[in-house]
């Protein structure tokens, strides 16, 4: 008997301790806090409540005022830069083209810096080849529009269609709604332009001369619809070097077209004056960086609102029209461009909300 007594084992406090902490974890009342023991201090805890009320803009917000202010702003001042190039020295349309694109190709030392492949990923490499093709294309019909009707007109039908063309295509592609502000907005910039380009389009003449101006509001038409799309592959490319890529590709495919373009359908001509050196200089760097905020504009924002925003583009060619080139601006003009400014501050207003879990997360 004392043997089976000597043989029982004493028990272990740490046993005991580790049977709780199972307890504990399963139970809930072992979880019920210690009121013998003093409460930690609160003031940590009010610190996420204060956190939690701020507000700032939120990635849509961001991506708008980019466009806007990178995007339509800069863009609004390569029509008449180009128009002041083209009376100057007689510059033709492609040779502005392929100035613009020397501006992309140094891109390629970016890319080269950061070991990135410059024409993209193997696996999207297609995709990022018909975004540039796209551009191009929507470009060369801007380009070839304006030769046959006047500019303003060329540049108000292709910001409308490509803004009509996006929200379908949205709609069509991703499924992704808009707010009712949203379409607000978007019907009151597209009205704006129509009331800018209407009386244009009320004075086609019969004959071929008709015909021609016909045409070249298609080809404006047509610039608009492949920027729209341009815009819709982009957002569909998920790579870290997407941004440099395209515009890089953008430049290479550009030149491409527009050189033998140049020799088989224009004539090459070299500025005759500093004027004209300085205006194709700015149109290079003013398009280029158009091209990269409209990019990144996209990503953050519904493409429709984004071209909705590069509305404002018009308005500032028409300013330039009036102040810089010494051309009449119509009544119809003004009133057109008040109604697209009105539409775009509805779009920027109903955006420019708190997102208070983005902010959380963060």
């Amino acid at each position: 008997m004392a043997e089976a007594l000597q043989g029982t084992k004493q028990p272990d406090p740490g046993g005991e301790e580790e049977v709780q902490e199972e307890m504990a974890a399963i139970h809930p009342y072992f979880n019920l806090p210690d009121f013998t023991q003093p409460s930690p201090p609160s003031t940590p805890a009010s610190l996420p409540s204060n956190h939690h009320h701020r507000c700032g803009p939120s990635n849509a917000t961001k991506g708008l005022f980019v466009a806007l202010l990178g995007g339509g702003l800069s863009a609004g001042f390569v029509g008449p830069f180009s128009r002041m190039a083209y009376q100057t020295s007689q510059l033709p349309s492609l040779e502005l083209l392929i100035f613009r694109c020397l501006f992309h190709l140094p891109i390629a030392l970016l890319l080269k810096f950061r070991g990135d492949p410059l024409l993209g990923p193997p696996d999207v490499r297609v995709r990022a080849f018909l975004h540039a093709i796209l551009n191009v294309l929507s470009i060369g019909c801007a380009y070839s529009a304006v030769q046959v009707v006047p500019a303003g007109n060329a540049v108000t039908v292709r910001k409308g269609s490509s803004t009509v063309c996006s929200a379908l295509l949205a709609l069509c592609l991703e499924s992704q709604g808009l707010s009712g502000y949203a379409w607000c907005g978007l019907f009151g910039s597209t009205l704006g332009l129509i009331i800018i380009v209407g009386p244009g389009l009320g004075t086609l003449q019969e004959g071929t001369t008709g015909l021609y101006t016909a045409l070249g509001y298609v080809l404006a038409f047509l610039g608009g619809l492949a920027l729209s799309l341009g815009l819709q592959i982009y957002r569909s490319l998920h790579f870290p070097s997407c941004l440099p890529t395209v515009a890089f590709l953008f430049g290479l495919v550009g030149l491409m077209v527009s050189v033998p373009g140049l020799f088989v359908l224009q004539t090459p001509m070299l500025p005759q004056d500093t004027l004209s050196w300085s205006c194709m200089v700015a149109v290079g760097l003013l398009a280029l960086v158009s091209f990269v905020c409209v990019s990144y504009a996209v990503t953050k924002a519904h493409p429709a609102l984004v071209c909705a925003v590069l509305h404002s583009e018009v308005v500032v060619a028409l300013m330039l029209q009036y102040y810089v080139l010494y051309e009449t601006v119509a009544p119809s003009d003004i009133m057109g461009a008040g109604v697209v400014l009105g539409s775009i501050a509805i779009i920027t207003a109903q955006n420019f909300s708190c997102d208070k879990e983005g902010q959380m997360e963060e």
